[in-house]
């Protein structure tokens, strides 16, 4: 199986791993944006981070899991001045296809500009050139309409809808709705 992406770049976008000497800023950012992620992205890694040390630790966590070949974590900076924008996931859902899953989040200073778009439109590309994927896949809350469209205009089919599979905090409860992009369904 080809290597998981470690950079992308994009008209806008420089992606990339994360590196220990991001673990000051990644915590910051994860405490900046954990209202933000709370509702549909409460498995994140970042909402498990309080700490300096935390972030550091999930940082190993990311090289680990891509040293394996298991998971990519790439974070999104902006090109004109290297702010953090977004944060780009890739796991490994089948090595045998290959096949893939694909997630993705907006920092909240960073929301509607099309920043979570374009850098998952590069990873899908990257993983369909580069990776060899016969397939990616993306699930999302079927509440969450930002990352419902942004699968959609990336030409992802809805698959699925498991409906009422999760309970909030709030105590509402929503589904989880299955995209997937075929090879010969991305256009080159």
């Amino acid at each position: 199986m080809p290597a998981l992406p470690s950079s992308l770049v994009t008209e806008r976008l420089i992606l990339r791993r994360y590196r220990p000497d991001d673990a000051a800023w990644y915590a910051a950012m994860a405490l900046r944006n954990r209202a933000h992620l709370a509702r549909h992205e409460s498995g994140n890694a970042a909402m498990t981070i309080a700490t300096e040390a935390d972030a550091l630790a999930a940082i190993k966590g990311f090289e680990a899991a891509a040293g394996i070949g298991r998971a990519a974590f790439l974070g999104a900076f902006r090109r004109s001045d290297a702010a953090f924008v977004g944060q780009v996931y890739v796991g490994v859902a089948n090595a045998e296809l290959p096949g893939y899953l694909l997630g993705y989040f907006c920092d909240e200073a960073h929301l509607r500009q099309g920043y979570a778009g374009e850098a998952a439109a590069a990873t899908l590309a990257a993983l369909f050139r580069d990776c060899g994927a016969l397939r990616v896949g993306l699930w999302c809350d079927d509440s969450n309409e930002p990352s419902r469209r942004i699968a959609e205009r990336l030409g992802m089919r809805r698959e699925g809808h498991i409906r009422a599979d999760k309970r909030h905090a709030d105590g509402s409860v929503t589904g989880s709705l299955c995209y997937g992009l075929l090879r010969d369904e991305f256009p080159a």
